[in-house]
């Protein structure tokens, strides 16, 4: 009888333990989750809602239901810009993962306190504002800029190259910015890789190459889908980068809501392009989250 009374003591506590962490668990998450109500989920709600509003004769938001704004989207000249658009997303996470990979593994095979430099290289660019390093950006590639001032000066070309506001500035811009965020991923992927597994891929008289292809590249496929993920999804939405550096000669599907908002005046197709955009953002997330983070076994 004692012992099913201390027990039935000892089941109580437990579970009156459990139900402290649980109601406490909820009460620290519970700002957070506020905040992310009110700065996430009500901002995309209302953009939800306005997608399937009507514009005025003079940019007014009239509270008419229509699906106008959505079948405007699959006009062909959208199509084309949003296509482009990926295009230039994926060119920007190859040339970055193509960078990035040698880069992130140079980084893990250096000493730890060449490492610390190296990540604290990596991390500079953060320190300033991305539209201001966009406009330095500027200064080296207009006409009148230091390449061009740098090549006329030297008698290797005569006439200043054209460099800014075109589609190969703005890829660069897009590399540039973006190019940390694929090295992290990689670098804790690469780092985390077991050595005994390279030495008994070198045992069994495996080459360096074939070491690689069929050992470390397997192991660091988690860190190389994450830093796709973390470079492709911001090319598609960063619009200041094509905007100052491609001019109106670029245009991208982030240029097109931008101006949507700002300069035709017409909130619900922006609306309605953002929301667009965002479903094909989830797209990837969910792939990345069924495939791509998978640890994938030696083969």
């Amino acid at each position: 009888m004692d012992k099913a009374i201390s027990k039935g003591a000892v089941y109580v506590k437990e579970k009156s333990i459990k139900r402290k962490k649980k109601y406490g668990h909820i009460f620290t998450i519970s700002p957070v989750m506020f905040w992310m109500l009110i700065l996430v989920a009500v901002p995309l709600i209302i953009v939800l809602i306005m997608g399937f509003l009507t514009r005025g004769s003079y940019g007014q938001i009239e509270y008419k239901f229509t699906l106008e704004n959505y079948k405007t989207l699959v006009q062909p000249m959208y199509i084309k810009i949003l296509l482009y658009s990926l295009w230039i997303s994926f060119l920007t996470t190859s040339i970055c993962l193509v960078l990035g990979y040698p880069f992130a593994y140079f980084v893990v095979s250096l000493p730890k306190k060449y490492k610390t430099i190296m990540f604290i290289l990596i991390m500079i660019p953060f320190w300033t504002n991305s539209l201001v390093r966009t406009y330095a950006w500027i200064v080296i590639l207009r006409t009148s800029g230091v390449i061009n001032s740098y090549l006329t000066g030297f008698g290797i070309i005569k006439n200043p190259l054209q460099m800014l506001y075109t589609n190969g500035s703005v890829l660069l811009g897009l590399v540039y910015t973006l190019f940390p965020f694929m090295v992290l991923p990689l670098y804790t992927s690469i780092n985390n890789i077991d050595k005994s597994y390279i030495e008994a891929s070198s045992d069994l008289g495996a080459y360096p190459v074939q070491t690689f292809l069929r050992v470390i590249f397997p192991l660091t496929l988690p860190g190389i889908s994450a830093g796709c993920l973390l470079v492709f999804i911001p090319a598609l939405g960063l619009f200041f980068i094509p905007d100052l550096l491609g001019g109106s000669k670029v245009m991208l599907i982030s240029n097109l809501i931008q101006n949507q908002f700002l300069t035709a005046r017409n909130w619900p197709f922006g609306s309605a392009i953002s929301i667009f955009l965002i479903g094909i953002t989830v797209v990837f997330i969910v792939i990345y989250f069924k495939k791509g983070n998978k640890k994938l076994e030696v083969f």
